[in-house]
């Protein structure tokens, strides 16, 4: 009876074991026959399907790699007999499509690494079919999933994101150059259980992923962004398994697997080679800083973050997810404010500050292209008797050109300065783009420094900016530049102001005037009425003169919304005529970008 029992449970074992093939199948595609490796898995019966996964490897390997490397039978095994993974059939192929695909002598070789391309086509044609005729393969592209590491995740993102009616489920395990460019990878609307997109922190191709990631992101494309320690080794590829080969023909909760990763990407804004602040797949972002004599260490987003100290003094933790768009931020040691040093600066909240840029799904128009670029020039001009600075946007071509260009006198808002249209607002890269896109006419853009003596809200101060900009920089610049007579004035918040005060009083300058996130004084009837009669006496000549009127704020948010609606309320009833648009975001420089965005495409047309 023993013994009986004894070989029921050898019997079962055995039964419940799953197997690894060697097979050959034709490929007419490379006019030879070909070699895989086949997984079948625990408990595999012909009576019932199985969904199928195809697992290609780097460009030194072939169909047995992912044996060497991670025994991929031992951990699909274990994942199933855990009831983590569904049970599934793994094909390991040879990507290296041509007659001779062994990995020996230069596998960099033209040749050779053009083979991986035919693929393409020894997969769709020959492999897959011959599975499916084979094996007890359940039909269709939701039972179908392909992955692979380096090389082969290049293959799997180029031909599953590629063949949408033939895969539901694609990974890249650190996807290799030879991925497309991502607007090349998508063939009509997206229809994927499942894009995995991994790669570890230290992988010299790390970039590959993280555009493929950013594309995704920027178009609103469900997917996973998994970064892990480590560099291009099996470590993580074998992870990348464990974690796709769990996931795969299942439910997929998508908003678990955002925040699955505790490592993200440096952000834009770091200083050059600092690994931190990291910016998360879910816009969470992880801080880092060393300080192993500090008591306590903080970061200041306008919410206070603690941070968590180890044994070898260095304090992190990681925010909440954060908006898209430029977040001033501030490190707090033992009380005091201070800047990161491993941010960049910015000039932005009456001093210099850290900042960190949170990627936005709506940046494409202030994204760097390679189209021609127009150039920044710092100059010093003379007021009051001292020197100040102005960053001066010139386009493409201008220095070549014997034209007069129109031009844009552009305003930075409180507590920020003549660069910070420059560094924060991106109106270089804007105005490439646009004039790349023939979105826009050539303009020269002028950022002067709107800082004069006195508080923001007197009459004293605002005629003091009026005087600076009309007897001093127009002048200047109409020296020192190639410009026209053709002037627009804008700016956001403080410069909006400015712009009400200096353009509404003196509209023999300027053909349009731009508002961003600013409305006049609603609550200071020593500045309102003034304002208003001026308006009231002007208004015809005012919407003869304008030939655009932009006034803008970042919704319901913005902080100058309310005052905003009382001066439209008013200048409707004064008969002043105007444009309005309203961009989410509050009063936050991704509304201020887009602002500069809309405003330069209507001016001087």
């Amino acid at each position: 009876m023993k013994q009986l029992l004894v070989l029921l449970l050898l019997g079962f074992t055995l039964q419940a074991q799953s197997k690894l093939d060697s097979i050959t199948y034709v490929s007419k595609t490379v006019g030879t026959k070909r070699k895989a490796l086949v997984y079948t898995p625990p408990g595999y019966n012909k009576k019932q399907t199985y969904p199928v996964l195809y697992l290609l490897h780097g460009i030194g390997g072939d169909e047995k790699e992912w044996l060497r490397g991670a025994k991929p039978q031992e951990v699909l095994d274990q994942l199933i007999l855990e009831k983590k993974a569904e049970p599934m059939i793994v094909v390991m192929p040879n990507g290296r499509a041509m007659k001779d695909d062994r990995a020996i002598g230069n596998v960099f070789d033209k040749e050779k690494v053009e083979a991986f391309s035919t693929f393409e086509g020894d997969l769709l044609n020959d492999l897959i079919p011959h599975i499916e005729k084979q094996y007890s393969v359940k039909k269709g592209k939701e039972y179908r999933a392909i992955a692979g590491l380096s090389m082969g995740g290049g293959q799997s993102l180029n031909f599953g994101l590629g063949h949408p009616e033939y895969f539901s489920w694609v990974g890249a395990f650190s996807a290799a150059p030879n991925t497309k460019m991502p607007e090349e990878l998508f063939k009509g609307e997206p229809d994927f259980k499942l894009i995995w997109i991994s790669c570890g922190d230290a992988d010299g191709l790390l970039n590959i992923s993280q555009r493929t990631h950013d594309y995704l992101f920027e178009k609103g494309i469900p997917h996973v962004y998994y970064v892990e320690p480590g560099g291009h080794d099996f470590k993580v590829w074998k992870n990348g398994l464990i974690q796709f080969g769990q996931r795969i023909f299942k439910e997929v909760d998508q908003k678990f697997l955002v925040g699955l990763t505790e490592l993200g990407i440096p952000a834009s804004t770091n200083v050059a080679g600092q690994k931190f602040p990291q910016i998360l797949p879910d816009q969470r972002v992880r801080f880092q800083i060393k300080a192993p004599d500090a008591k306590k260490v903080q970061i200041d987003l306008g919410k206070m973050y603690d941070l968590v100290k180890d044994a070898d003094g260095n304090w992190s933790g990681t925010t909440e997810p954060l908006s898209g768009g430029l977040h001033y931020y501030s490190l707090v040691i033992d009380g005091v404010k201070v800047v990161d040093p491993h941010s960049k600066a910015f000039y932005g909240m009456g001093r210099y500050a850290s900042g960190i840029e949170i990627p936005k799904r709506d940046q494409a128009f202030y994204k760097e292209r390679n189209v021609p670029n127009g150039d920044i020039r710092i100059k010093k001009y003379l007021t009051g008797g001292v020197y100040k600075e102005m960053y001066v946007y010139t386009p493409p071509g201008y220095d070549a050109s014997s034209d007069k260009f129109p031009v844009m006198y552009l305003l930075h808002g409180g507590g920020e300065n003549h660069t910070s249209w420059f560094h924060q607002g991106k109106t270089n890269i804007i105005m490439d783009n646009l004039l790349a896109d023939g979105k826009a006419v050539p303009m020269v853009i002028v950022m002067m420094d709107g800082n004069v003596r006195g508080g923001y809200f007197s009459e004293g101060y605002l005629e003091r900016f009026e005087s600076e900009l009309v007897k001093d920089v127009i002048p200047f610049v109409e020296k020192n530049f190639k410009v026209s007579e053709q002037r627009a004035l804008a700016g956001l918040s403080m410069g909006g102001i400015q712009t009400l005060f200096a353009g509404i009083r003196n509209p023999q300058l300027f053909s349009s005037l731009g508002v961003f996130s600013s409305g006049w004084f609603a609550n200071n009837p020593s500045l309102s009425d003034p304002h208003y009669a001026i308006v009231k006496e002007k208004a015809a000549e005012l919407n003869d003169r304008f030939k655009v009127f932009y006034i803008s704020m970042g919704g319901e948010e913005d902080i100058a919304h309310e005052n905003c609606r009382i001066m439209l309320e008013r200048y409707k009833e004064l008969g002043l005529k105007y444009s309005y648009s309203e961009y989410p975001g509050g009063h936050t420089w991704p509304v201020w970008r887009h602002d500069l965005y809309q405003f330069a495409q209507q001016i001087f047309k």
